[in-house]
């Protein structure tokens, strides 16, 4: 049975397959090369330094940071956080990444400079770039065509094509400058929200093809496909993906031929979420996905080359450079941060007064990471000065933060709400020792969008303070939330403030105390898969069936929706597992209580053999333990067919007994 993803629809991977979104993070207007049998792809970020992450993955699904474009782009002082400007939501757009001929061009526009950069490098790794800088151009692409003429793809509604030099170093002084595709947002409808724009322009097998995505009125963002036999034209324009607002980008073949598009999702606070998309040619067109939609599951691009590449990383602060998933908000001032004036601490000064978090300088961030994330770090506040304020922050223009603010001679711990038309100091305790530990957590499940501070004393015990935040993604901004380490003064300048490290996770832990502890494999109101660790299938129902006393039997991972359990955890610590795809819970047949007894799935009655204990192996697995029975789950003659019942039976150390948990949502 064939499954298709829903929006925002995320899972686990095995290591023969992937699920959307490939990053759970905010990786916009992806643009995609192969290069040999590495690919490449840049990104925007705006208003972060260093800008146009370069991110380099061997199989189009785990990917890491491998360098940055540029370190600052300008000194303006919107680019500086200074005189009261910023170019929050600004800074670098969409860029266009190509090779060619032993070199790599990126280019981009910046709405901030007014302009378009050209960058180029033999080494894309690790530089250096040269810099060209032409007027501005809304969403380019970049051609080498095959006679060696080069252009850009651009505009929005009529799609431009301007010619560069031969260099794709300037505009060619006479070359071509023409709409060649007018109102290219016509073939999705009449009515649009967005006119066409985003362009991704290829020439494969002696045809242009230029990717774009409009926003029809009443529906969701939808990519775009129009080919020609000749780069001006005539174009000939279909609607080439409508499937969860899944759109915007190019396409990217593998080694063996495989064709996949780069494109990306709204995905509320967490920001735009980047999607891979399966690509087959019909009649010389590109069509996406299966049947319109995209599969909930879907095989390696690139088998065996998985990795634990991340563009995300914990940090303590022991190296003399910052890692590369680090990004100032902003130009920094590198006179005002150290890596190397307390070894082993990243440090942070005040350099002059600032009016808020929004304007401080030298705020250093990480993505978050969905479905849920959690950071937190060590703080030394012993130099700091009045008025000053330190911690870490959940960042965006309606931002959360919890910190140390210095008031005279006294600490306190505050939480500071920055959703309404002002910032509100929700709560305060006084602080009495020198050394704090906060943390940040954010849940993006289901569209959630929250975020939750809490301080430690020691590291360990953990106190939540001030209310929660009610994460929005806000066009001013235009970035999913990021993990923010700050210091800012109000008063005077001259203080500063060393950080121990940071840790991010992606799961949260909440106090530890309560809810479920930090060692619970999953978190309640979630929906998992749950998995064998003898057989390696997953639990369904026999025949997907939704009628009380279906059969609970072991099953081939394929996706349906009756392999789907969401855990809820009762006030006794048990937990009940209610099936996706019937509505029912699963239990034990007749509420025996004997070996070998059915695990079936009933309507909710609130007996006690609907209730489960997840009981720890050591091994990352845990057995599930019948509250009524005592017993534990199971597969019956430790089967490794499909359709083999779960059974109960007496916890006799089999490894049939030992189950894992794959996050659906």
């Amino acid at each position: 049975m064939a499954v298709f993803l829903s929006p925002g629809l995320h899972a686990a991977e095995d290591q023969n397959s992937f699920e959307n979104p490939i990053l759970w993070a905010d990786v916009p207007d992806p643009d995609v090369i192969r290069v040999g049998n590495a690919f490449y792809m840049t990104s925007t970020t705006m208003h972060m330094n260093p800008g146009v992450p370069i991110m380099k993955s061997y199989d189009l699904v785990h990917w890491e940071i491998v360098n940055y474009v540029y370190d600052t782009l300008g000194d303006s002082d919107a680019q500086a956080l200074r005189n009261g400007q910023n170019e929050y939501g600004k800074g670098s757009w969409a860029s266009s990444l190509r090779y060619h001929n032993g070199t790599y061009y990126v280019v981009f526009s910046s709405s901030t400079a007014g302009n378009t950069f050209i960058y180029k490098t033999q080494d894309i790794e690790k530089g250096p770039w040269t810099r060209s800088t032409i007027g501005f151009y809304h969403d380019m692409s970049l051609l080498f065509d095959d006679d060696g003429r080069v252009y850009l793809v651009h505009g929005g509604g009529d799609i431009r094509l301007t010619e560069l030099t031969a260099d794709a170093s300037a505009v060619k002084p006479g070359g071509l400058n023409q709409v060649i595709i007018p109102n290219a947002s016509l073939v999705a409808g009449p009515n649009v929200g967005l006119p066409a724009e985003g362009a991704h322009i290829q020439k494969i097998n002696g045809k242009y093809y230029i990717f774009l995505i409009t926003w029809p009125q009443g529906k969701g963002r939808t990519q775009l496909v129009f080919r020609a036999d000749r780069i001006t034209g005539p174009y000939e324009g279909r609607v080439a993906l409508d499937f969860a607002g899944v759109a915007q980008g190019g396409i990217v073949d593998t080694p063996d031929g495989k064709w996949y598009g780069m494109l990306f999702q709204d995905h509320g606070s967490v920001g735009r979420t980047p999607f891979l998309v399966p690509v087959s040619w019909q009649n010389a067109w590109p069509v996406f996905g299966v049947n319109g939609q995209i599969p909930a599951q879907m095989p390696m691009p690139v088998p065996g080359m998985n990795s634990n590449h991340k563009i995300v990383a914990s940090d303590d602060f022991d190296q003399t450079r910052l890692p590369l998933v680090w990004q100032w908000n902003h130009n920094p001032d590198n006179n005002l941060w150290s890596l190397t004036e307390r070894p082993g601490f990243m440090r942070l000064k005040t350099g002059r007064t600032s009016t808020g978090i929004l304007d401080a300088r030298n705020s250093l961030t990480q993505r978050s990471i969905g479905p849920e994330s959690s950071g937190r770090i060590a703080l030394d506040v012993s130099r700091m000065k009045s008025g000053d304020y330190a911690g870490l922050a959940a960042l965006q223009k309606n931002y959360g933060f919890v910190g140390v603010k210095m008031s005279g001679n006294s600490k306190s711990i505050i939480m500071v709400n920055g959703s309404g038309t002002a910032p509100v100091e929700v709560a305060s305790v006084p602080l009495a020792q020198n050394t704090v530990h906060f943390k940040v957590e954010m849940d993006f499940k289901n569209n959630t969008d929250k975020a939750y501070f809490y301080y430690s004393l020691d590291g360990n015990r953990w106190t939540a303070i001030g209310n929660t935040l009610q994460m929005s993604y806000t066009l001013p901004h235009f970035m999913g939330y990021r993990f923010a380490l700050f210091n800012y003064a109000t008063q005077s300048a001259g203080g500063y403030v060393d950080f121990d490290y940071f840790r991010i996770e992606n799961r949260m832990t909440g106090t530890g105390g309560s809810g479920e502890s930090p060692q619970s494999p999953v978190q309640s109101g979630s929906v998992y898969k749950l998995r064998n660790a003898h057989s390696s299938m997953v639990i369904g129902i026999s025949g997907m069936s939704t009628a009380n006393g279906g059969q609970a039997v072991q099953w081939n991972d394929n996706g349906s929706a009756d392999h789907q359990w969401r855990f809820d955890r009762l006030s006794s610590g048990y937990y009940k597992l209610t099936n996706i795809h019937s509505g029912k819970v699963l239990g034990v047949e007749n509420m025996s209580t004997a070996n070998g007894a059915s695990a079936i799935q009933w309507d909710d009655n609130g007996t006690a053999d609907h209730e489960w204990q997840l009981a720890p192996v050591g091994d990352g697995s845990y057995k599930l333990v019948n509250r009524h029975s005592g017993k534990v789950l199971g597969v019956d003659g430790m089967s490794k067919t499909a359709g083999a019942r779960i059974v109960q039976w007496d916890d006799n150390g089999t490894a049939d007994h030992n189950w894992t948990f794959s996050f659906v949502r």
